[in-house]
């Protein structure tokens, strides 16, 4: 129980190269990447499941999910020491390390990446990889100056998306620029300040492909694209903007004076991965 527990440290993450998934959903979705990779004839992820009589009678699936993975029952008291949590919902599960390499990302012909430059909240990190689960990205790096995405508070923001999509950790953002290049994807930084503006851009990108006609637009949102996402407070360096092919500004139609991380990420990938679809229906 104790060395469960520790697994809410980094030192200890580190050192085993394991980290903790607490609740239904984050369990029941490493769970499920544990059994594909296993009949895919690959290393499973999860060494361990610890779960309350309780949590297994309101979630059956969990029997079957756990076939051949070290399933333990434990009361609420054990289960609350090892989490990080005062309440981890009945269940936790024991992961092993999940990132993969930039080459592995880039070797795999991404569409669309977000990449988390000196993010340096678990919240915010994790709400950003949930949100590029959902609009359908293929990766999230994250730099080195950023956040431990194995930390428990980003496990949980990530609402088991963790499990869905490659992660790269400790990336250097000018080789992640230098690559995407080399590779014919676009680089675009969210900067409030940026020149373009990401409605116009959408405008102009649907009457370009819809009529064959208007202005060409200044960036083909279709086209392969990693969005770079800054720091909370800071936002973007000028380093790290000066690497992008454009700054595109959200607008902001109200009086607020600027988004947060997590929703202005979700803004530009939903409008790539919009953009991008469109494109793909109008061929097939």
């Amino acid at each position: 129980m104790r060395d469960v527990a520790k697994l809410a440290g980094r030192p200890a993450r580190l050192k085993r190269g394991h980290f903790l998934a607490e609740g239904p959903q984050a369990v029941r979705e490493a769970l499920k990447l544990h059994q594909q990779r296993v009949a895919e004839g690959r290393p499973g992820v999860v060494t361990e499941v610890y779960a309350s009589e309780i949590c297994l009678d309101r979630y059956p699936e969990f029997e079957d999910l756990s076939q051949g993975v070290n399933a333990r029952l434990a009361t609420e008291e054990v289960l609350a020491a090892m989490a990080d949590t005062v309440n981890p919902q009945g269940i936790v599960a024991v992961c092993k390390f999940l990132d993969v390499t930039l080459e592995e990302v880039l070797d795999a012909g991404p569409r669309l990446i977000a990449v988390l430059c000196q993010v340096r909240d678990p919240g915010n990190a994790g709400t950003v990889l949930r949100a590029a689960d959902s609009a359908g990205a293929d990766a999230v790096i994250l730099t080195a100056s950023s956040v431990d995405i194995y930390n428990p508070k980003a496990v949980r923001s990530t609402a088991g998306s963790l499990f869905h999509l490659p992660v790269v950790l400790g990336a250097d953002v000018e080789d992640v620029a230098a690559a995407c290049r080399a590779r014919g994807i676009g680089i675009l930084a969210a900067d409030g300040y940026g020149s373009l503006n990401l409605d116009t851009l959408q405008d102009q990108n649907t009457q370009r492909r819809l009529t064959g006609q208007g202005p060409d637009s200044e960036y083909a949102l279709e086209q392969s694209t990693a969005w770079l996402f800054g720091n909370e407070a800071q936002g973007l360096s000028e380093e790290e903007l000066a690497l992008a092919d454009h700054r595109v500004a959200v607008p902001i139609y109200g009086s607020a004076e600027s988004l947060n991380l997590g929703t202005a990420a979700t803004v530009c990938l939903y409008a790539s991965a919009r953009s991008q679809h469109q494109a793909a229906a109008a061929v097939s």
